[in-house]
C-alpha cells in the first residue's frame, strides 16, 4: 500500500519476551521491505541497542524511535553519545527526599551484571541497555502506595514516568506517539499502523490510524483502548512475533494490501 508506515515496539511485540527472537515475523518483514513499506522501531531500548537490532532485522533504511520517544535515530545512523538530557534527569531524581528515592532502583545504580540479571540479556547487550542518553529505566521496589507519590514528585520536577513491559522508565520529554506523527510526515505516510503490548505503547496505539495490541501473557492485558470498539484497534491471540505477524497480516488483508 502506497503511503503506509508501520511503527512497532520490540520487546514482547516484534521480539519474543523471553528469547528476544523475531523469527516468526521475518517472512512478513522481508515482504514489507521488498514492497518499500517502512517499518519504524519504537522502543524503550537505547539507540546503542537498536542500531545493531535494526541492521539484523533488515530495517536499517528506516528511522527508529529510541528510549520511549526521547530521541530518533536516523536511517543508518550511529548511536549518539551526548548524555546531557539523562544527566539532568538523574539530577532531578537525586533531588527527591531520600526515603522516596530509595524505592526506585534505576539502571544507573545497577552494574552490568545486575541489568543482565533483571532483563535476561547477555552481558554485552546489558551494557548497551545501560548506555542511555535520555531516560532512566528501573524497578520500583518500595511500597506500592508510595509509587504514586514517587511519580507525582518527579512530575513536579518535569520528569514523566512510563510503565513498560518490565520497567518504570523516567523521561524528561518526547513520546512514541509524538515521534510517530513527525516521522509519518517525514516519510510521506498517509496511513499509520502501530503495534505494541505494554502501557507505554497505548498513546501510540490510540494515535495511529490502526493499532494492534499484541498479546503478552507476562503481564496484565491492556485495558480497552479508544477506538477498539469501532475496530480501529484490534488484539492478537498469539504473543510476540507470532502475534505481530498474525495481527499485521490480518490488517493488511482487511486494507486490501497484497504484499
Amino acid at each position: 500500500m502506497d503511503g503506509l508506515a508501520i511503527f512497532t515496539d520490540l520487546d514482547g511485540t516484534l521480539l519474543d519476551h523471553e528469547s528476544y527472537d523475531a523469527g516468526p515475523a521475518r517472512p512478513l518483514l522481508g515482504r514489507l521491505s521488498r514492497a518499500g513499506i517502512p517499518v519504524v522501531i519504537a522502543s524503550s531500548k537505547t539507540a546503542a541497542e537498536i542500531a545493531p537490532l535494526r541492521r539484523a532485522l533488515g530495517l536499517a533504511a528506516s528511522p527508529a524511535i529510541f528510549e520511549n520517544g526521547a530521541g530518533v535515530l536516523g536511517p543508518g545512523a550511529e548511536p549518539p553519545e551526548d548524555t546531557t538530557a539523562r544527566d539532568r534527569l538523574l539530577a532531578a531524581l537525586a533531588s527527591l527526599p531520600p526515603d522516596l528515592h530509595a524505592g526506585f532502583r534505576g539502571f544507573a545504580e545497577m552494574s552490568v551484571a545486575e541489568v543482565a540479571a533483571c532483563t535476561g540479556l547477555p552481558s554485552d547487550a546489558a551494557a548497551r541497555a545501560r548506555a542511555r542518553t535520555h531516560t532512566e529505566p528501573g524497578l520500583w521496589t518500595g511500597p506500592e502506595p508510595r509509587r504514586r507519590t514517587f511519580i507525582d514528585a518527579l512530575a513536579a520536577r518535569g520528569v514523566a514516568a512510563q510503565e513498560g513491559g518490565r520497567f518504570l522508565t523516567l523521561s524528561m520529554g518526547g513520546t512514541k506517539a509524538g515521534r510517530m506523527a513527525g516521522l509519518a510526515a517525514r516519510l510521506g505516510a498517509r496511513v499509520t499502523v502501530a503495534l505494541g503490548d505494554a502501557p507505554n505503547d497505548v498513546e501510540m496505539l490510540e494515535t495511529a490510524d490502526h493499532g494492534i495490541v499484541v498479546a503478552n501473557p507476562h503481564h496484565a492485558p491492556l485495558p480497552e483502548l479508544a477506538g477498539e470498539r469501532q475496530g480501529r484497534i484490534t488484539r492478537t491471540a498469539k504473543p510476540g512475533p507470532d502475534g505481530w505477524a498474525e495481527g499485521l497480516e490480518a490488517l493488511l488483508s482487511r486494507l486490501g494490501d497484497r504484499i
